[in-house]
């Protein structure tokens, strides 16, 4: 299967560079930023069948219900219990949900580590709202040699978290925070693994509406 999938990529390649010969002198002179992107990059064509999901117990929890507790882990969005686990679970259903649709030449193992997920509070959810502020490292592997295909990428993916009654509204359509952080987690996840540079963050940093990949039961 990995023999299938390193071929077919370095055919794509080698396909890349052969147009590439065709072209006139004006573009093989052109800056790279000025090259198209298709030209430039190829899209990976990956297919998950492995993930790791690592959230360090290194990292600080607090359930301080105040406006903007010191942690690194700040979540209310499942009963109180083990956060670490939590968090996990909610970054495999986004690697599971954002790779739902790729099935590419090249199997993939795809290995995050988090270095940050801070959501709301209940005071600053049912107040002013705010930012659920999420960092991790994403690495993609070959999953047999563990050779690294891309990465590691340090991934700033911040969420706009609503609050007062928008976040009352948006709770009752089932829009809840685990909702919207696991489906834009997805999206991030979706891009990285389908797009030539990897997903990109919005001008500003911080994602306000999510596009969900998939009509799912909200969580």
């Amino acid at each position: 299967m990995k023999r299938v999938g390193m071929i077919s990529l370095m055919t794509a390649l080698g396909l890349s560079v052969a147009a590439c010969g065709t072209v006139d002198t004006a573009t093989r002179n052109a800056p790279l930023e000025n090259i198209p992107t298709e030209m430039a990059v190829p899209a990976p064509s990956f297919k998950l069948v492995a993930m790791d999901v690592n959230v360090p117990t290194t990292l600080k929890v607090s359930e301080a219900n105040s406006y903007y507790p010191l942690g690194d882990i700040v979540w209310r969005g499942d009963a109180y219990g083990n956060r670490y686990d939590q968090v996990g679970a909610i970054f495999e259903s986004a690697i599971q949900l954002g790779s739902a649709d790729l099935d590419g030449a090249m199997p993939v193992a795809v290995e995050i580590e988090v270095k940050r997920f801070h959501s709301l509070t209940e005071k600053t959810r049912y107040s002013v709202g705010g930012v659920h502020s999420i960092e991790f490292v994403m690495t993609i592997r070959d999953p047999k040699t563990g050779a690294v295909i891309r990465g590691p990428r340090e991934i700033k993916a911040d969420l706009e978290g609503y609050g007062g009654s928008k976040a009352l509204q948006a709770e009752a359509r089932g829009l809840t925070q685990k909702y919207r952080i696991t489906q834009h987690l997805a999206r991030v996840i979706h891009d990285e693994m389908s797009l030539p540079h990897g997903w990109m963050a919005p001008k500003g940093g911080v994602t306000a509406r999510i596009t969900p990949l998939s009509p799912v039961k909200p969580i």
